[in-house]
């Protein structure tokens, strides 16, 4: 079915799981501006959500019965079709406990029974009340629900229902909306690019159970590298140690050092029509590596002579044809005097400059604030968000050079 620019979402089915907050009242909203964007959207209630909002209110919307009861979905085997019929399934609020059962994978209910047989894009909206959203456990589900590729939106800060001020409040439709469009819109203006992405840190050994490293977590550069292949790239990620995941369809080649990325970056670099250098290299290593363990001496180790680590970005910056370069300047203090001062020096189209020092947005975060700044001169300043969002912004930002710098690749 053609889509209009005023309906958006026509055509589209939608699957919209309500769990039990008092934010569920806000699903009612965000229901009503779905429909009017054209979309198709079937409702299933936990049984928490209904002593909130009445079943009947979604149903008059929607026009469509409310899922409700594991039981009586079994005999017309709706947690089966309604999740295949799916085109993305959300989840608007979802309590702690439902991204606990969504983390561990329980099917006790309807929702969560649904999940688990669904393989269209989850995005969750958490909502939830006191310091529940900072609890450990409650971080490491949203942690092992964003592994798996599924989109988990931050809640918000302000006045809850136990009266206090606090983070843990749904987000804003607008964002719901616009993580909706991501899976249902997925933009293609990467087609026929061919990218670099390096993530992570190197290890510098010292001995051959020491080494120098940093603390970088990889999750900026392989976010990036999972948004281009989205958008049409084909994608080649050269990543330091880390524990993550590939993502789909993407190229992945491990290094160690930053000798190994080096060689691995400039040997493909002629193939590439956009470089984004979110690698954390080390710039030192150590100048004489010990071959063998080094003991532990009772006046403690002295010294250690350390050696500069190559500069990649430079040395791309001096064999480029028309390739775009992307660095990341990582600070703790005059983040955009160093960041443009990196950008001049290394010859790049833009820079990211982030202060790693900020308690949410440092290495290991899932969330970054970032400023863009572009050879021009231009600043554009991005509040802390999702690194996943923010890879889409730097991608979105180097549209205009891409456009003027460097055309689809012919393979």
């Amino acid at each position: 079915m053609e889509q209009s620019s005023d309906r958006p979402f026509t055509g589209k089915q939608i699957l919209l799981g309500v769990s039990g907050s008092i934010a569920a009242y806000k699903a009612v909203e965000l229901l009503r501006t779905l429909m009017r964007e054209g979309a198709n959207v079937s409702v299933v209630m936990t049984d928490a959500a209904t002593r909130f909002v009445a079943p009947l209110t979604f149903e008059v919307l929607s026009r469509r019965p409310v899922a409700t009861d594991l039981f009586a979905a079994h005999q017309e085997m709706l947690h089966l079709t309604l999740p295949e019929e799916a085109d993305v399934f959300v989840i608007a609020p979802a309590t702690a406990n439902t991204l606990a059962k969504l983390a561990l994978g329980l099917g006790d209910d309807l929702l969560s029974t649904m999940v688990l047989t669904a393989s269209c894009p989850l995005i969750v909206a958490p909502a939830m009340d006191g310091g529940m959203w900072d609890h450990p456990t409650v971080r490491e589900h949203v942690t092992q629900l964003r592994s798996r590729g599924v989109t988990v939106l931050d809640p918000v800060e302000g006045p809850l229902a136990s009266g206090k001020i606090g983070k843990g409040r749904l987000t804003d439709e607008q964002t719901i909306l616009n993580a909706l469009a991501a899976c249902l819109l997925p933009k293609r203006d990467l087609a026929g690019q061919r990218v670099i992405v390096s993530a992570g840190p190197t290890h510098e050994p010292i001995d051959p159970v020491r080494f120098i490293s940093n603390r970088s977590s990889g999750k900026m550069g392989y976010a990036i590298a999972q948004a281009a292949q989205e958008r049409g790239a084909e994608v080649l990620l050269v990543s330091g140690p880390t524990a993550l995941p590939v993502p789909p369809g993407v190229r992945c080649v491990y290094v160690e050092t930053a000798e190994e990325m080096a060689k691995v970056l400039t040997t493909n670099f002629r193939w590439s029509t956009l470089v984004v250098m979110a690698a954390a290299v080390a710039d030192f290593r150590a100048d004489k590596p010990s071959h063998q363990k080094i003991k532990k001496q009772a006046g403690g180790w002295k010294t250690l002579a350390l050696a500069p680590t190559e500069d990649i970005l430079r040395t791309l910056s001096r064999q480029r044809t028309k390739q775009i370069l992307v660095g990341f300047a990582a600070e703790t203090n005059a983040v955009l005097v160093h960041a443009r001062k990196k950008l001049t020096e290394k010859d790049l189209d833009l820079i990211v400059a982030n202060d790693v020092a900020t308690k949410d947005g440092g290495f290991g975060s899932d969330r970054n604030a970032a400023t863009l700044i572009t050879r021009d001169g231009a600043d554009t300043p991005l509040p802390l968000m999702s690194k996943r969002e923010l890879a889409g912004r730097i991608l979105d930002a180097l549209q205009p050079l891409i456009k003027r710098v460097a055309p689809p690749a012919r393979h």
